[in-house]
């Protein structure tokens, strides 16, 4: 019986994952070297927005703009949110083609209108009271004065200068460069007017939620563009002691967080969606379209303004300043030395083809040959051998 070998197999090489390429640079995306596309697409999406803005305007909220709040309570079902509708829409008041109704809970349901007169307010109240079968007393209603909304809106804007402000300085305090404050609000106003923008195009009402949910998204794009400077801070010390340019460091350090900040955009991200899907088809209105609206657009918007704007303008800034144009000139006279230097030690290759007529003459000399004549031309003696034992001797 023949014994049979069995060879044990090599383990496989386990291949590095994705994330540990981008880390280490042997995979890398240049995103800093063609930030001139990444401007050109963000130039045209803020247009679309500011365009929007200008035409479309904004559909402020009763909080804004002022107006009637009606509330009433019933057994929520499928149909009472049309049925309200459609009774107070059939008083046919000017100015209110476009009521707001929405249910809170499953008991209530509230009615939001411009403002009214006395005797309008009286109707609405027969007109939703006939519609759910109460009597008129038992529909509340409060009164909202323009002048009310409009110094909330004064005030959510000088506390987003603030923020702004505030943001600048511990930015610059932190990091020690005032261009990455900079970049940064620059990032945050990106994000800002694109989520303004959406909420013009698609007609959505801004009401406190909205406030909120922008707010919340100017934090987030923040954080986001933190991590990215951190990286670029460590990767950029002592850099003219490197080989390396300030564009091609924050590069690297860009593509050593993408991962991150990919799988952070889209953890976040999904269950915003899942808010905002709720929002809108489930419920139709009320403050979690709202919020799910501001989050989804703050947050993808914010993700990207932190890697295709903010850092490639960090990096285009910082090459401007007078100690990096000494650097890339440092390092372009290296460059230029090692070329000479290699051109220098590396020898000319010279090649001999048999019976090549076109070939130019070759001195022997050069090549370390000498004539056969210039050798001695006595007889050369080969030495005999001799024992080990007279050797010694």
């Amino acid at each position: 019986m023949t014994d049979q070998l069995t060879q044990t197999p090599e383990p496989a090489v386990k291949k590095a994952s994705l994330t540990h390429r981008l880390y280490t640079g042997e995979m890398s995306y240049d995103f800093v070297a063609k930030r001139n596309r990444w401007y050109l697409i963000s130039g045209v999406v803020l247009l679309i927005a500011i365009l929007a803005i200008a035409f479309r305007g904004l559909s402020l909220g009763i909080e804004f703009k002022g107006g009637v709040e009606f509330q009433a309570p019933v057994q929520v079902t499928s149909s009472t949110v049309e049925t309200v509708r459609q009774a107070v829409q059939d008083l046919r008041i000017p100015g209110n083609d476009d009521i707001s109704v929405n249910t809170i809970g499953d008991g209530q349901v509230r009615v939001q209108t411009t403002a009214l007169s006395s005797d309008e307010v009286t109707q609405v109240k027969g007109a939703i009271a006939g519609a759910i079968g109460l009597q008129p007393d038992d529909v509340a209603y409060s009164l909202i004065g323009a002048s009310w909304g409009q110094q909330i809106t004064t005030q959510a804007v000088i506390a987003l200068v603030v923020f702004l402000v505030l943001v600048m300085l511990l930015i610059w305090i932190y990091f020690r460069e005032f261009k990455m404050s900079i970049a940064a609000i620059v990032a945050l106003l990106h994000d800002l007017v694109i989520t303004v923008g959406v909420y013009a195009l698609v007609g959505f009402t801004v009401t406190p939620a909205t406030m909120i949910g922008v707010l919340t998204i100017l934090g987030y794009s923040l954080y986001d563009t933190m991590v990215v400077f951190d990286r670029i801070r460590e990767n950029t010390r002592e850099l003219s002691n490197t080989r390396f340019t300030y564009s091609v460091a924050a590069n690297s350090a860009l593509n050593q967080v993408l991962v991150r900040s990919l799988n952070t955009t889209i953890i976040g991200v999904l269950p915003v969606a899942a808010l905002l899907f709720t929002g809108w088809f489930i419920l139709g209105t009320g403050p979690l379209k709202d919020l799910g609206l501001a989050l989804f657009v703050g947050m993808i918007a914010g993700a990207y303004s932190s890697i295709f704007i903010a850092t490639p303008l960090l990096a285009q800034m910082r090459e401007a300043d007078p100690d990096m144009v000494e650097h890339r000139e440092r390092l372009a006279r290296r460059a230029a030395r090692a070329t000479e230097k290699a051109a220098v030690r590396k020898p000319k290759a010279v090649t001999l083809v048999a019976g090549d007529a076109t070939a130019p003459p070759v001195d022997p000399a050069s090549l370390g040959l000498v004539p056969a004549k210039a050798l001695d031309p006595t007889t050369r003696r080969q030495p005999s051998k001799q024992a080990r034992s007279r050797r010694k001797k």
